[in-house]
């Protein structure tokens, strides 16, 4: 039973998720302000909202019928029957109790009990984000199923998690901070937009009216097209506005599997192809998320 519970925590999406975490930790050490347990409390809290996240998605796209014979991707737990709705709505309040519990404590590590401003931000941002997670898929007003799911990646992904990780090391804000976080969440958001894409005529039959579903095929190519070219805009800005040496430039051999894969779904005439290509994106994106952080540390060793 624990390993349909690994399977439908879906660890293959975790790097994705802590790809935010990790570009603001760089930036925070690239300015001397970093702090391993903050860090670390961080990372778990986030990939305790993925994974809750995760589990959501399955109970709430299983009730609904979402997840059926006509999808293309992997089968979910609930729709294979080796997890039980109930079963997995007992993992989805376990899961939240844990990751409150860490982000309570993320919050005192980082702000003490003295900072009463920020700790009622962060337990707001806390909350949000559980909430977020979970209604994604589930209830009536599931907003992953009225096209709103992008926005929500874009803010949790990118903004919150590049912008959120780098405050509670600095607790200060920049307005440069938010390129690389736009740059993480365009990115997450093409992942989500592809597997959109995949899934298309399966979601048009379930009534799931992602952005794609709205959008039509080919106008949800250029919009991905979008996406990708942005976050490469924003991050050779960032980095354009604190450049120091040539070294910083590292990260550009991320976009080189991400250009590839645009020329993939440039070509692509069946979406149920594309399915190889969410992997690809999403270790491309945690790649970026490394070298990025790399490029902005190197001036302060060498």
């Amino acid at each position: 039973m624990i390993k349909h519970y690994i399977e439908a925590a879906r660890l293959r999406t975790l790097p994705l998720s802590i790809s935010g975490i990790i570009v603001g930790s760089f930036v925070a050490a690239s300015q001397g302000l970093f702090n391993w347990l903050i860090c670390l409390l961080a990372l778990l809290t986030t990939v305790g909202f993925q994974v809750i996240s995760n589990f959501a998605n399955d109970y709430g796209d299983g009730i609904k019928g979402t997840d059926n014979d006509n999808r293309v991707g992997p089968k979910r737990a609930i729709q294979s029957g080796v997890i039980s709705p109930k079963q997995m709505l007992v993992a989805i309040k376990v899961s939240i109790i844990i990751t409150f519990i860490i982000a309570v404590l993320l919050i005192y590590v980082s702000f003490k009990k003295e900072d009463f401003f920020n700790i009622l931000i962060f337990l707001v941002l806390g909350i949000a984000s559980i909430i977020a997670a979970v209604k994604y898929t589930v209830g009536k007003k599931a907003y992953g199923y009225s096209g709103l799911g992008d926005v929500f990646v874009f803010l949790f992904f990118g903004l919150l998690s590049v912008v959120g990780s780098y405050y509670l090391f600095s607790k200060k804000l920049n307005l440069e901070i938010f390129l690389p976080a736009i740059s993480v969440g365009f990115l997450s958001v093409g992942v989500l937009n592809l597997n959109n894409m995949r899934d298309r005529a399966s979601d048009i039959i379930s009534g799931k009216n992602t952005l794609v579903v709205k959008l039509g095929e080919k106008s949800a190519k250029y919009y991905h097209y979008f996406l990708l070219f942005t976050a490469f805009i924003t991050s050779i800005l960032y980095l354009i506005f604190n450049f120091q040496n040539y070294f910083q430039f590292l990260f550009l051999i991320a976009f080189i599997p991400i250009i590839k894969h645009a020329f993939v779904v440039y070509n692509n005439k069946i979406p149920k192809l594309l399915d190889t290509e969410l992997k690809k994106l999403a270790i491309a994106t945690f790649l970026f998320a490394i070298l990025f952080g790399i490029s902005v540390f190197l001036p302060t060793i060498i």
